[in-house]
């Protein structure tokens, strides 16, 4: 497997576009398209917040219901949710639009929104959007480019990665673009994300692949700890790589699995290093936990706490903190066997073992929180199971972000 250049559109038969709509924002691209030359399977994870967005809805019942999908047009800065009827009647809207336009049936385009609550969509500059992505749609690098940087909100910078692996003797890539910077939290974070691959493979091990993936990869990451109400996190394969069929587990079945939770790891990162207002990449590395399910509990404790994420953010060693979010997991742990080391590019430091504070240089641990990427690493000493949870420093700047947000 390596890492290539290119996002949504590196897989065979995949086009994007994104363009400016002024749905929200003005001088910028804040709609995109991505479509497939052949009819794909597809599969997807959504929000777990009762509360669901009509895109939600209408792609939640397309994933499941539908022969097929070809097509995945998105928004940003409305989020059409809490809407009613309305908002439903706009996604059917949408996809009748880029159906008439690329001659699919409504039900194989995929529809999602991202932005304020509670708004309807202006539907008229929707539909002008959608026949200007379907002008512009193309299969090149710039486009995928151009596709990613259109579904942003409060993001900073673009989100995407592709990659190739060799599956069945057949090279097989894999591309993906997400958003998310605000309102992310775990068991399923806020976010949209859309995963191209020309891969064969059959709906049942898709469908597999993709929900086992999440648990330790998008369900990994958290900004703020609300919930939202449009994530979306969907892959369409549309099999022109001409492998033999994926419909079994087995090396080939591994191998797409590799490649899927190298994209979606890495986009989960760059999503909690972007969130709002951030200022580094906080990470909790948990290792030697006695269950999977306790490391990623106690992993996923540390990078939610506020106090700890406003401590990152000070550069301020206060270990306590972690411990103390630890300790409130719900898991059962001995304190007295529990090691804690900070750890970036400039080192490692232990600063906590056997129950007391380890003798290190505040000084020197200030430098090594002033890197862009910092690792908690938690040694619990009870097994062999370990689990990574992403999120990001407590900035004053998240403030001013979402207390101004609908202006």
């Amino acid at each position: 497997m390596k890492q290539i250049e290119g996002g949504i559109t590196a897989a065979r038969g995949f086009s994007a576009a994104g363009v400016e709509a002024e749905i929200k924002y003005k001088n910028r691209k804040d709609m995109a398209l991505v479509f497939s030359s052949e009819p794909c399977i597809a599969a997807g994870t959504f929000t777990s917040n009762v509360v669901k967005a009509a895109p939600v809805l209408w792609d939640k019942r397309l994933v499941e219901n539908s022969e097929f999908v070809q097509a995945v047009v998105v928004n940003t800065g409305i989020a059409n949710a809490c809407t009613g009827r309305q908002g439903l009647d706009y996604c059917r809207t949408e996809a009748e639009s880029v159906g008439r336009l690329l001659n699919l049936p409504a039900d194989a385009v995929l529809v999602a929104s991202t932005g304020v609550i509670g708004n309807q969509l202006p539907i008229d500059r929707i539909t002008a959007g959608i026949e200007k992505l379907a002008v512009a749609m193309s299969d090149t690098p710039e486009a995928g480019t151009d596709a990613a940087k259109a579904i942003m909100t409060t993001d900073t910078v673009h989100k995407q990665i592709a990659v190739e692996t060799v599956i069945g003797g057949r090279t097989v890539t894999l591309g993906g673009m997400c958003k998310g910077s605000g309102m992310i939290h775990p068991n399923m974070c806020t976010m949209l994300c859309f995963i191209t691959t020309d891969v064969k493979i059959s709906k049942q091990m898709l469908t597999k692949a993709v929900k086992a993936d999440v648990t330790d990869s998008f369900n990994m990451i958290s900004v703020d700890g609300d919930t939202s109400t449009n994530d979306t996190f969907v892959v369409m394969a549309n099999g022109l790589a001409g492998n033999e069929e994926i419909s079994a587990e087995g090396s080939d079945f591994d191998a797409f699995c590799e490649a899927l939770h190298f994209i979606t790891t890495y986009l989960a990162r760059k999503m909690a290093g972007d969130g709002e207002g951030a200022t580094a990449l906080f990470e909790c590395r948990v290792i030697n936990a006695d269950t999977k399910e306790n490391a990623r509990t106690l992993a996923k404790a540390v990078i939610c706490s506020s106090l700890t994420k406003a401590a990152i953010f000070g550069h301020d060693a206060n270990f306590g903190r972690i411990l103390c979010a630890l300790g409130y997991s719900g898991v059962q742990f001995d304190p007295e066997n529990v090691d804690l080391y900070f750890c970036s590019k400039s080192g490692k430091m232990h600063i906590f073992g056997a129950g007391v504070a380890c003798d290190y240089s505040e000084e020197e641990a200030t430098r090594l929180l002033s890197d862009s990427e910092v690792t908690v690493l938690a040694d619990m000493h009870m097994g062999n199971e370990e689990a990574t949870a992403w999120g990001c420093d407590l900035s004053y700047e998240y403030g001013k972000i979402n207390a101004d947000y609908r202006s």
